[in-house]
């Protein structure tokens, strides 16, 4: 393109891709004015103003303002200024593209009335410090009326939602249905009832006794390099199995010890059993959540998308397995 030589209207459009009518309502505007005109009064313009008029269209496209593109062009804005305004905007557009699908989503999902898509438009943009004050109302109410271990409402209370800045659909979703188990007065009680229960009968007051959850907390530190050696494919007859598996034993038999008793022996039978009770609850681990507490759980998996990484149990078995065999 010659840098001297002026173009008519018609050349214009077809070098932008703009219509002949859009580079004339540009020129009005005094967005881009033609370099020049011909006696009979078309306009004209040359190599620069067609540079403007693709710049100007490729803004347009990006839903600038005119009053914007004339600061950038003006030279009173910069492009990167441009591009951070637009960018901030396209966020916020996002995040409310994403409210509403995970609004629409749930009255599908619900056939829900007005009354409560209302309440869902609330829960969706609910503060952090609200849907805090939510979580804690209801652990309140589920831990009143009995005496659970503190240290185990701690436990409960320490698996909340955290929305990140740009939460998903999906997260939405999650947090909707989180919002309205949490704010529901029977699954509250029946809460109340699943833990109470779990707590107070069968082996429940053994397991929720201050040395038993000493015993967990222990167990922790315990379990993370059987977690470890399992995702790095530890065989576990090596000898790193080996090695966990005696540090599990040695946690194992020491959980029921007293001064008075040092525990539960360390035998090559009881590996077997304790092979066993890994396999069991392996399958107790696939089986489909069930109860509130569960679906509490699972939704605030969902919403801060980590799912927690599930316990190896069937390694830990064949080390255990394994350990009960003398080495060669």
């Amino acid at each position: 393109m010659d840098r001297d030589e002026l173009y008519p209207i018609g050349d214009v459009a077809r070098r932008t891709g703009l219509s002949v009518s859009a580079v004339r309502y540009y020129a009005d505007a005094g967005v881009v004015t033609p370099a020049a005109s011909t006696p009979a009064g078309h306009r004209l313009y040359d190599v620069a103003a067609i540079a403007r008029l693709e710049l100007v269209r490729t803004l347009r496209e990006l839903d600038a303002g005119l009053d914007e593109i004339r600061r950038v062009l003006a030279g009173e804005a910069t492009l990167r200024d441009l591009a951070a305004t637009h960018l901030a905007l396209l966020a916020r557009q996002e995040a409310r593209l994403r409210s509403r699908r995970a609004v629409l989503s749930a009255i599908l999902r619900q056939d829900s009335t007005a009354e409560q898509v209302t309440l869902m438009h609330k829960l969706v943009g609910m503060p952090d410090e609200e849907r805090d004050r939510l979580i804690d109302e209801f652990w309140v109410e589920v831990s009143t009326g009995w005496e659970p271990p503190e240290r185990m409402v701690d436990w409960w209370r320490a698996a909340r939602p955290q929305l990140p800045d740009h939460p998903s659909a999906a997260q939405l979703e999650a947090w909707i249905e989180l919002a309205e188990l949490v704010r529901d007065t029977e699954v509250r009680q029946a809460v109340r009832r699943e833990l109470h229960e779990a707590c107070t009968t069968g082996a429940g007051p053994l397991m929720t006794s201050s040395p038993m959850l000493d015993a967990l907390e222990a167990g922790a530190a315990i379990g993370q390099p059987v977690l470890d050696a399992a995702r790095e494919q530890v065989p576990p007859d090596s000898p790193r199995g080996r090695e966990i598996a005696e540090a599990w034993m040695g946690w194992l038999t020491g959980i029921f010890a007293t001064p008075d008793s040092p525990g539960i022996p360390d035998t090559p039978e009881f590996r077997i059993q304790a092979a066993d009770q890994m396999r069991r609850g392996a399958e107790w681990d696939r089986l489909p959540a069930e109860g509130p507490f569960d679906r509490y759980v699972e939704l605030v998996t969902a919403v801060n998308d980590a799912p927690p990484e599930r316990f190896p149990y069937e390694w830990l078995a064949a080390a255990l397995r394994a350990s009960a065999v003398p080495a060669p």
